[in-house]
């Protein structure tokens, strides 16, 4: 089941209040800056920090990987199109960067 966008736009980490990236296909959320994925269970995804999932460095790895091929969603203020956390200084595939109102600033 695919989250609503409206829903993305409000989640965040629970532990560190960041944008998480979304994988549809795997019925997951993940903090790649904590390296901790949330689950997706029956359309409800489990924000409860003791839930949380630690991965490991290959998962994370893999993740990253799919991420910079497109295939993820981000939520809250990782809206903007790039990987959360830093990771990775090139916009994600198929976002566009927004930029703050003042010029010469961009709004992460």
């Amino acid at each position: 089941m695919v989250l609503r966008e409206a829903l993305l736009k409000i989640l965040a980490c629970p532990v560190d209040k960041g944008c998480l990236m979304y994988f549809a296909d795997e019925d997951l959320l993940y903090n790649p800056r904590l390296r901790r994925a949330y689950r997706i269970e029956e359309g409800v995804p489990v924000m409860l920090a003791e839930r949380a999932e630690p991965v490991a460095e290959r998962e994370h790895e893999r993740l990253i990987m799919r991420a910079r091929d497109g295939a993820v969603g981000l939520s809250a203020a990782g809206l903007a199109g790039r990987l959360p956390g830093g990771l990775d200084e090139q916009p994600l595939a198929g976002h566009r960067e927004r930029r703050d109102s003042r010029p010469g600033r961009r709004r992460e």
